[in-house]
Protein backbone atom coordinates (compact mmCIF):
# COMPACT_ATOMS: atom_id res chain seq x y z
CA UNK A 1 0.00 0.00 0.00
CA UNK A 2 0.67 3.36 -0.87
CA UNK A 3 -0.05 6.19 1.19
CA UNK A 4 0.29 10.03 -0.43
CA UNK A 5 0.08 13.12 0.32
CA UNK A 6 1.11 16.76 -1.49
CA UNK A 7 3.07 19.58 0.07
CA UNK A 8 0.35 21.71 2.47
CA UNK A 9 -2.39 19.63 1.49
CA UNK A 10 -4.79 16.61 2.57
CA UNK A 11 -6.96 14.56 0.82
CA UNK A 12 -10.87 14.03 1.22
CA UNK A 13 -13.33 11.27 -0.46
CA UNK A 14 -16.40 13.10 -1.69
CA UNK A 15 -18.85 10.76 -3.83
CA UNK A 16 -17.18 9.72 -7.06
CA UNK A 17 -14.31 12.09 -6.59
CA UNK A 18 -10.95 12.62 -4.87
CA UNK A 19 -10.88 16.04 -3.21
CA UNK A 20 -7.68 17.63 -2.97
CA UNK A 21 -7.57 20.57 0.17
CA UNK A 22 -4.77 23.21 -0.67
CA UNK A 23 -3.75 25.32 1.91
CA UNK A 24 -6.84 25.01 3.51
CA UNK A 25 -8.72 27.76 1.10
CA UNK A 26 -8.66 25.66 -2.17
CA UNK A 27 -9.65 22.51 -3.39
CA UNK A 28 -9.56 20.31 -6.63
CA UNK A 29 -11.89 17.85 -7.37
CA UNK A 30 -10.54 14.68 -9.33
CA UNK A 31 -12.91 11.64 -10.25
CA UNK A 32 -11.56 8.57 -8.73
CA UNK A 33 -12.31 6.70 -11.92
CA UNK A 34 -10.13 9.06 -13.75
CA UNK A 35 -6.88 8.95 -11.57
CA UNK A 36 -7.44 4.62 -11.67
CA UNK A 37 -7.70 5.04 -15.26
CA UNK A 38 -4.69 7.27 -16.04
CA UNK A 39 -2.77 4.84 -14.15
CA UNK A 40 -3.72 1.46 -15.58
CA UNK A 41 -3.19 2.94 -18.61
CA UNK A 42 0.56 4.05 -18.19
CA UNK A 43 1.28 1.40 -15.95
CA UNK A 44 -0.75 -1.60 -17.31
CA UNK A 45 -1.94 -2.22 -13.56
CA UNK A 46 -5.42 -2.46 -12.18
CA UNK A 47 -5.25 0.48 -8.95
CA UNK A 48 -7.66 0.83 -6.38
CA UNK A 49 -7.50 4.00 -4.54
CA UNK A 50 -9.34 5.75 -1.87
CA UNK A 51 -8.71 8.06 1.09
CA UNK A 52 -7.95 7.30 5.01
CA UNK A 53 -6.64 10.20 7.10
CA UNK A 54 -5.84 12.73 4.80
CA UNK A 55 -3.76 10.72 2.60
CA UNK A 56 -4.36 9.06 -1.03
CA UNK A 57 -3.92 5.30 -0.18
CA UNK A 58 -2.96 3.21 -3.68
CA UNK A 59 -3.29 -0.98 -2.82
CA UNK A 60 0.18 -1.13 -4.13
CA UNK A 61 3.86 -0.56 -4.01
CA UNK A 62 5.64 1.23 -6.94
CA UNK A 63 7.87 4.69 -6.26
CA UNK A 64 7.31 5.43 -10.36
CA UNK A 65 3.34 5.42 -9.41
CA UNK A 66 3.19 7.58 -6.51
CA UNK A 67 5.58 9.97 -8.52
CA UNK A 68 3.14 9.64 -11.66
CA UNK A 69 0.11 10.40 -9.44
CA UNK A 70 1.59 13.64 -7.71
CA UNK A 71 2.66 14.94 -11.58
CA UNK A 72 -0.56 14.42 -12.90
CA UNK A 73 -2.25 16.15 -10.23
CA UNK A 74 -0.60 19.16 -10.09
CA UNK A 75 -0.28 19.28 -13.91
CA UNK A 76 -4.30 19.54 -13.71
CA UNK A 77 -4.57 21.40 -10.52
CA UNK A 78 -5.55 24.46 -12.64
CA UNK A 79 -8.48 22.70 -14.56
CA UNK A 80 -10.24 22.24 -11.52
CA UNK A 81 -8.85 24.54 -8.45
CA UNK A 82 -12.44 26.14 -6.58
CA UNK A 83 -12.25 28.31 -3.28
CA UNK A 84 -13.36 26.01 -0.17
CA UNK A 85 -15.52 29.67 0.98
CA UNK A 86 -17.26 30.30 -2.20
CA UNK A 87 -17.41 27.15 -4.51
CA UNK A 88 -16.34 29.33 -7.42
CA UNK A 89 -13.49 28.40 -10.07
CA UNK A 90 -10.19 30.23 -9.37
CA UNK A 91 -7.80 31.47 -12.04
CA UNK A 92 -4.11 31.05 -10.75
CA UNK A 93 -2.27 33.52 -12.14
CA UNK A 94 1.26 33.21 -12.19
CA UNK A 95 4.53 34.79 -13.61
CA UNK A 96 3.95 32.87 -16.83
CA UNK A 97 0.52 34.10 -17.55
CA UNK A 98 2.46 37.66 -18.36
CA UNK A 99 -0.81 39.02 -16.08
CA UNK A 100 -0.17 42.80 -15.05
CA UNK A 101 -0.60 43.61 -11.51
CA UNK A 102 -1.42 47.44 -11.94
CA UNK A 103 -4.52 48.48 -13.65
CA UNK A 104 -7.51 46.28 -12.02
CA UNK A 105 -9.50 46.69 -8.84
CA UNK A 106 -9.82 42.79 -8.12
CA UNK A 107 -6.50 41.59 -7.74
CA UNK A 108 -2.67 43.07 -7.54
CA UNK A 109 -1.50 46.30 -6.72
CA UNK A 110 -2.96 49.69 -6.27
CA UNK A 111 -1.21 52.89 -5.65
CA UNK A 112 -3.90 56.08 -4.59
CA UNK A 113 -0.99 59.00 -4.58
CA UNK A 114 0.11 58.19 -0.95
CA UNK A 115 2.68 55.79 0.73
CA UNK A 116 0.28 53.28 1.58
CA UNK A 117 -0.36 50.30 -1.12
CA UNK A 118 -2.87 48.30 -1.65
CA UNK A 119 -2.32 44.20 -2.46
CA UNK A 120 -4.95 42.14 -3.38
CA UNK A 121 -3.64 38.51 -3.41
CA UNK A 122 -6.97 37.21 -4.27
CA UNK A 123 -10.59 37.42 -4.72
CA UNK A 124 -13.85 36.04 -2.55
CA UNK A 125 -15.18 35.94 0.97
CA UNK A 126 -16.10 33.53 3.16
CA UNK A 127 -19.36 35.91 4.83
CA UNK A 128 -22.20 37.38 3.06
CA UNK A 129 -22.41 40.59 4.59
CA UNK A 130 -25.97 42.05 3.93
CA UNK A 131 -24.52 45.63 3.02
CA UNK A 132 -21.56 44.17 1.23
CA UNK A 133 -20.74 47.08 -1.30
CA UNK A 134 -19.18 44.08 -3.91
CA UNK A 135 -21.70 41.46 -3.52
CA UNK A 136 -19.22 38.91 -2.25
CA UNK A 137 -19.15 35.77 -0.39
CA UNK A 138 -20.53 32.18 -0.98
CA UNK A 139 -23.94 33.87 -1.35
CA UNK A 140 -22.93 35.98 -3.96
CA UNK A 141 -25.37 36.56 -7.11
CA UNK A 142 -23.00 37.95 -9.28
CA UNK A 143 -19.78 36.76 -9.14
CA UNK A 144 -18.88 34.26 -11.35
CA UNK A 145 -15.02 33.14 -10.45
CA UNK A 146 -11.85 33.91 -8.42
CA UNK A 147 -8.43 34.60 -9.08
CA UNK A 148 -5.26 33.93 -6.82
CA UNK A 149 -2.07 35.51 -7.41
CA UNK A 150 0.97 33.67 -7.11
CA UNK A 151 3.16 34.87 -3.87
CA UNK A 152 5.94 34.81 -5.58
CA UNK A 153 4.62 36.78 -8.83
CA UNK A 154 2.70 39.61 -6.57
CA UNK A 155 6.08 40.26 -4.48
CA UNK A 156 7.83 40.83 -7.36
CA UNK A 157 5.61 43.24 -8.73
CA UNK A 158 5.50 44.80 -5.16
CA UNK A 159 9.14 45.77 -5.26
CA UNK A 160 8.96 47.02 -8.48
CA UNK A 161 6.09 49.57 -7.19
CA UNK A 162 7.83 50.17 -3.83
CA UNK A 163 11.21 50.97 -5.53
CA UNK A 164 9.32 53.76 -6.99
CA UNK A 165 7.68 54.93 -4.10
CA UNK A 166 10.26 54.85 -1.87
CA UNK A 167 11.06 54.33 1.79
CA UNK A 168 8.23 54.50 4.50
CA UNK A 169 5.54 52.41 3.02
CA UNK A 170 2.32 50.63 4.39
CA UNK A 171 1.88 47.67 2.79
CA UNK A 172 -2.07 46.83 3.35
CA UNK A 173 -3.98 43.82 2.55
CA UNK A 174 -7.05 43.75 1.46
CA UNK A 175 -9.85 42.72 -1.37
CA UNK A 176 -12.83 42.64 -3.29
CA UNK A 177 -13.58 39.91 -0.16
CA UNK A 178 -11.70 38.35 3.02
CA UNK A 179 -7.66 38.39 2.67
CA UNK A 180 -6.97 35.91 4.72
CA UNK A 181 -8.73 33.34 2.46
CA UNK A 182 -5.40 34.16 0.13
CA UNK A 183 -3.25 31.00 0.39
CA UNK A 184 0.02 32.33 0.90
CA UNK A 185 -1.06 35.34 3.57
CA UNK A 186 1.50 34.67 6.56
CA UNK A 187 4.23 34.38 3.48
CA UNK A 188 3.24 37.49 1.92
CA UNK A 189 3.75 39.14 5.10
CA UNK A 190 7.14 37.67 5.70
CA UNK A 191 8.27 38.45 2.19
CA UNK A 192 6.78 42.48 2.70
CA UNK A 193 8.77 42.29 6.43
CA UNK A 194 12.23 42.01 4.51
CA UNK A 195 11.22 44.97 1.97
CA UNK A 196 13.04 47.79 2.81
CA UNK A 197 10.78 50.38 1.65
CA UNK A 198 7.76 48.65 3.92
CA UNK A 199 7.38 50.49 7.40
CA UNK A 200 3.98 49.11 7.98
CA UNK A 201 2.10 46.06 7.52
CA UNK A 202 -1.58 45.97 7.82
CA UNK A 203 -4.21 44.09 6.55
CA UNK A 204 -8.48 44.20 7.00
CA UNK A 205 -9.82 40.91 8.12
CA UNK A 206 -13.53 40.03 9.17
CA UNK A 207 -11.75 37.82 11.64
CA UNK A 208 -13.66 34.58 11.11
CA UNK A 209 -10.78 32.68 9.97
CA UNK A 210 -8.08 33.56 12.76
CA UNK A 211 -6.87 30.90 14.94
CA UNK A 212 -4.19 31.04 17.91
CA UNK A 213 -1.48 29.35 15.61
CA UNK A 214 -2.35 31.93 13.06
CA UNK A 215 -2.42 34.59 14.83
CA UNK A 216 1.39 33.58 16.22
CA UNK A 217 2.53 33.25 12.99
CA UNK A 218 1.30 36.71 11.42
CA UNK A 219 2.70 38.27 14.74
CA UNK A 220 5.70 36.15 13.81
CA UNK A 221 6.22 37.25 10.36
CA UNK A 222 5.84 40.92 11.17
CA UNK A 223 2.19 42.10 10.64
CA UNK A 224 1.35 45.34 12.78
CA UNK A 225 -2.55 45.69 12.51
CA UNK A 226 -5.28 44.77 11.49
CA UNK A 227 -8.74 45.87 10.95
CA UNK A 228 -11.46 43.99 12.09
CA UNK A 229 -14.52 43.80 10.77
CA UNK A 230 -17.31 43.33 13.46
CA UNK A 231 -20.63 44.80 13.07
CA UNK A 232 -22.57 43.79 15.96
CA UNK A 233 -21.68 42.89 19.58
CA UNK A 234 -25.06 40.88 19.89
CA UNK A 235 -24.51 37.72 18.69
CA UNK A 236 -27.90 37.24 16.31
CA UNK A 237 -27.74 40.59 15.19
CA UNK A 238 -23.90 39.69 13.96
CA UNK A 239 -24.96 36.61 11.92
CA UNK A 240 -27.83 38.57 10.10
CA UNK A 241 -25.25 41.44 9.35
CA UNK A 242 -22.60 38.85 8.23
CA UNK A 243 -25.26 37.40 6.31
CA UNK A 244 -24.22 33.58 7.59
CA UNK A 245 -26.31 31.89 10.63
CA UNK A 246 -22.88 30.17 11.79
CA UNK A 247 -21.23 33.25 12.37
CA UNK A 248 -19.61 32.69 15.98
CA UNK A 249 -18.95 36.24 17.07
CA UNK A 250 -17.34 34.88 20.64
CA UNK A 251 -14.56 33.81 18.45
CA UNK A 252 -13.77 36.76 16.52
CA UNK A 253 -14.22 38.78 20.00
CA UNK A 254 -11.69 36.01 21.50
CA UNK A 255 -9.32 36.31 18.43
CA UNK A 256 -9.68 40.30 18.85
CA UNK A 257 -8.00 39.97 22.18
CA UNK A 258 -5.76 37.10 20.95
CA UNK A 259 -4.08 39.88 18.46
CA UNK A 260 -3.36 42.79 20.89
CA UNK A 261 -2.39 39.75 23.47
CA UNK A 262 -0.11 39.26 20.11
CA UNK A 263 1.32 42.33 19.56
CA UNK A 264 -0.81 43.10 16.97
CA UNK A 265 -2.57 46.50 16.78
CA UNK A 266 -6.60 46.10 16.51
CA UNK A 267 -8.84 48.68 15.33
CA UNK A 268 -12.12 48.05 15.17
CA UNK A 269 -14.08 48.71 12.12
CA UNK A 270 -17.97 48.54 12.17
CA UNK A 271 -20.11 49.67 9.73
CA UNK A 272 -23.05 51.64 11.21
CA UNK A 273 -26.35 51.04 9.18
CA UNK A 274 -28.53 53.59 11.37
CA UNK A 275 -31.38 51.79 12.99
CA UNK A 276 -29.98 48.92 13.53
CA UNK A 277 -26.42 48.99 15.23
CA UNK A 278 -25.88 52.80 16.04
CA UNK A 279 -27.07 52.16 19.19
CA UNK A 280 -24.36 49.84 19.94
CA UNK A 281 -21.36 52.00 19.24
CA UNK A 282 -20.89 52.80 22.76
CA UNK A 283 -20.29 49.21 23.41
CA UNK A 284 -17.97 48.92 21.03
CA UNK A 285 -15.44 51.36 22.29
CA UNK A 286 -15.76 49.89 25.47
CA UNK A 287 -14.92 46.52 23.96
CA UNK A 288 -12.00 48.24 22.50
CA UNK A 289 -10.86 49.84 25.77
CA UNK A 290 -11.12 46.44 27.88
CA UNK A 291 -9.05 44.82 25.22
CA UNK A 292 -6.46 47.56 24.57
CA UNK A 293 -6.70 48.02 21.20
CA UNK A 294 -5.35 51.28 19.35
CA UNK A 295 -2.15 51.29 21.28
CA UNK A 296 -0.29 52.69 17.66
CA UNK A 297 -3.08 53.78 15.56
CA UNK A 298 -7.05 54.55 16.20
CA UNK A 299 -9.16 52.06 18.02
CA UNK A 300 -12.13 52.51 15.94
CA UNK A 301 -12.93 53.14 12.40
CA UNK A 302 -16.70 53.84 12.45
CA UNK A 303 -17.55 53.09 8.96
CA UNK A 304 -20.86 55.01 6.96
CA UNK A 305 -23.09 52.70 4.99
CA UNK A 306 -23.22 53.75 1.88
CA UNK A 307 -25.30 51.83 -1.55
CA UNK A 308 -23.10 50.95 -4.27
CA UNK A 309 -24.55 50.60 -7.63
CA UNK A 310 -22.97 46.63 -7.95
CA UNK A 311 -23.20 46.07 -3.97
CA UNK A 312 -25.95 44.71 -2.11
CA UNK A 313 -28.66 47.19 -0.80
CA UNK A 314 -30.70 46.36 2.40
CA UNK A 315 -33.71 49.06 2.82
CA UNK A 316 -32.37 50.37 5.92
CA UNK A 317 -31.95 54.43 6.32
CA UNK A 318 -28.28 56.47 5.85
CA UNK A 319 -27.10 59.50 6.70
CA UNK A 320 -25.17 62.09 4.49
CA UNK A 321 -21.22 62.28 5.65
CA UNK A 322 -21.93 65.56 7.27
CA UNK A 323 -24.42 64.21 9.16
CA UNK A 324 -22.28 61.37 10.13
CA UNK A 325 -19.17 63.50 11.21
CA UNK A 326 -21.69 65.22 13.77
CA UNK A 327 -22.85 61.65 15.19
CA UNK A 328 -19.06 60.36 15.32
CA UNK A 329 -18.29 64.40 17.53
CA UNK A 330 -20.80 63.42 19.47
CA UNK A 331 -19.51 60.41 20.26
CA UNK A 332 -16.01 61.47 20.97
CA UNK A 333 -17.30 64.31 23.75
CA UNK A 334 -19.57 61.98 25.44
CA UNK A 335 -17.24 59.19 25.41
CA UNK A 336 -13.91 61.18 25.27
CA UNK A 337 -12.42 58.31 22.76
CA UNK A 338 -10.79 59.73 19.79
CA UNK A 339 -10.15 60.07 17.36
CA UNK A 340 -13.57 59.07 15.63
CA UNK A 341 -13.39 61.39 12.96
CA UNK A 342 -10.17 59.79 11.11
CA UNK A 343 -7.76 61.78 8.78
CA UNK A 344 -5.02 60.02 7.05
CA UNK A 345 -2.56 61.77 9.40
CA UNK A 346 -3.88 59.24 12.01
CA UNK A 347 -2.35 56.28 10.30
CA UNK A 348 0.98 58.54 9.12
CA UNK A 349 -0.44 58.88 5.78
CA UNK A 350 0.82 61.45 3.19
CA UNK A 351 0.77 61.86 0.07
CA UNK A 352 3.25 60.23 -2.65
CA UNK A 353 4.27 60.69 -6.11
CA UNK A 354 1.87 58.33 -8.54
CA UNK A 355 2.72 55.85 -10.57
CA UNK A 356 1.99 57.34 -14.13
CA UNK A 357 -0.87 56.65 -15.63
CA UNK A 358 -0.45 54.84 -19.20
CA UNK A 359 -3.68 55.86 -20.18
CA UNK A 360 -6.02 59.01 -20.69
CA UNK A 361 -9.80 58.81 -20.63
CA UNK A 362 -11.68 58.66 -24.55
CA UNK A 363 -8.46 57.05 -25.66
CA UNK A 364 -8.69 54.27 -28.16
CA UNK A 365 -6.47 51.69 -27.35
CA UNK A 366 -6.13 48.40 -29.04
CA UNK A 367 -6.10 45.81 -25.98
CA UNK A 368 -5.57 41.82 -26.34
CA UNK A 369 -7.80 39.61 -23.67
CA UNK A 370 -6.53 37.78 -21.48
CA UNK A 371 -8.89 36.83 -18.70
CA UNK A 372 -12.72 36.25 -18.14
CA UNK A 373 -13.91 38.70 -15.66
CA UNK A 374 -15.74 38.12 -12.78
CA UNK A 375 -19.24 39.59 -14.00
CA UNK A 376 -21.55 39.25 -16.78
CA UNK A 377 -20.09 40.99 -19.61
CA UNK A 378 -16.64 41.67 -18.23
CA UNK A 379 -13.24 40.41 -19.35
CA UNK A 380 -9.72 41.40 -18.92
CA UNK A 381 -7.72 42.83 -21.25
CA UNK A 382 -3.85 43.89 -21.47
CA UNK A 383 -1.81 47.15 -23.22
CA UNK A 384 1.27 49.07 -22.24
CA UNK A 385 1.85 46.16 -19.13
CA UNK A 386 -1.53 46.91 -17.39
CA UNK A 387 -4.64 45.06 -17.47
CA UNK A 388 -7.72 47.37 -18.35
CA UNK A 389 -11.34 45.98 -17.34
CA UNK A 390 -13.14 45.76 -20.69
CA UNK A 391 -17.50 45.64 -19.82
CA UNK A 392 -20.11 45.51 -21.44
CA UNK A 393 -18.33 43.16 -24.15
CA UNK A 394 -18.93 39.28 -25.65
CA UNK A 395 -14.98 39.70 -26.48
CA UNK A 396 -12.91 35.91 -25.73
CA UNK A 397 -9.71 35.64 -24.52
CA UNK A 398 -7.29 35.64 -27.24
CA UNK A 399 -9.21 38.13 -29.55
CA UNK A 400 -7.39 41.78 -29.93
CA UNK A 401 -10.24 44.64 -29.58
CA UNK A 402 -10.44 48.06 -29.32
CA UNK A 403 -11.66 49.51 -26.21
CA UNK A 404 -12.54 53.09 -25.43
CA UNK A 405 -10.84 54.25 -21.74
CA UNK A 406 -13.86 55.41 -19.94
CA UNK A 407 -12.08 55.31 -16.23
CA UNK A 408 -8.75 55.71 -15.11
CA UNK A 409 -8.80 56.69 -11.61
CA UNK A 410 -6.53 55.73 -9.25
CA UNK A 411 -4.67 53.96 -11.82
CA UNK A 412 -7.76 51.40 -11.84
CA UNK A 413 -8.77 51.54 -15.39
CA UNK A 414 -11.93 50.55 -17.40
CA UNK A 415 -12.61 50.61 -21.26
CA UNK A 416 -15.77 49.85 -23.37
CA UNK A 417 -15.61 48.45 -27.02
CA UNK A 418 -15.46 50.21 -29.67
Amino acid sequence: MMRIKLPNSYFEEVDNSIRLIWRNTLYADFEKALLEKAIRRKFRVKPEIHVEDGYLVVNMENEEIEKFIAFFIQSHLGEFLKSKYTRRKVVYIHEGMEVPLLGYNGFGLIDRGTNLIQIRGSTGCNVSCIFCSVDEGPYSRTRLLDYVVDIDYLLKWFDEVARFKGKGLEAHLDGQGEPLLYPFIVELVQGLRENPNVSVISMQSNGVLLNDRLVEELAEAGLDRINLSIHSLDPEKAKMLMGMKDYDLNHVLEMAEALVNAGIDVLLAPVVIFGINDNEAEAFIEFARKIGAGKRWPALGFQNYVPYKFGRHPTVKFLSFKEFYTWLRSLEEKTGMRPLVLRPEHFGMHRRRFIPLQFHIGEVVKVKVILPGRIKGEMLGTARNRLIEIINTNAKVGEEIKVKIVRTRHGIYVGTPV
